[in-house]
């Protein structure tokens, strides 16, 4: 199971700490992704991260803003947004890859490759 939490209303510029909080004890394992959805719009990747931290594909709208990282031990992912523009408004999820450790930089940006979503959390960002 995955929560996500920390979104809210920010002005333009504003910075967000988005986390993903998991159970389950072998989450470790697994690379956790990042997507959004805003209204009348696809789901998008925006960034992930591999099981052991090593590798961080960006979506390139957010590269150089957001910032994805983890913390094993307490079972949970974080997504730092900074210098937020009206554009990134959307309801943010975080989601858990559908297989252990290795994931292609391909597979960490399709959607398809993860299995467990949680509820997302709504980011919104004022002009």
């Amino acid at each position: 199971q995955l929560v996500e939490s920390g979104g809210g209303l920010v002005q333009t510029g504003g910075s967000l700490r988005l986390s993903c909080a998991a159970s389950g004890r072998t989450f470790s394992t697994y690379a956790v992704g990042w997507f959004r959805q805003a209204p009348g719009k696809e789901r998008e990747f925006v960034a992930a991260i591999t099981w052991s931290g090593g590798s961080t594909p960006y979506a390139d709208s957010v590269k150089g803003r957001f910032t994805i990282s983890r913390d094993n031990a307490k079972n949970t992912v974080y997504l730092q947004l900074n210098s937020l523009k009206p554009e990134d408004t959307a309801l943010y999820f975080c989601a858990k890859a559908r297989s252990q450790y290795g994931r292609t930089w391909p597979q960490l940006q399709d959607f398809g490759e993860y299995d467990s979503w949680g509820q997302g959390t709504q980011v919104t960002v004022s002009s």
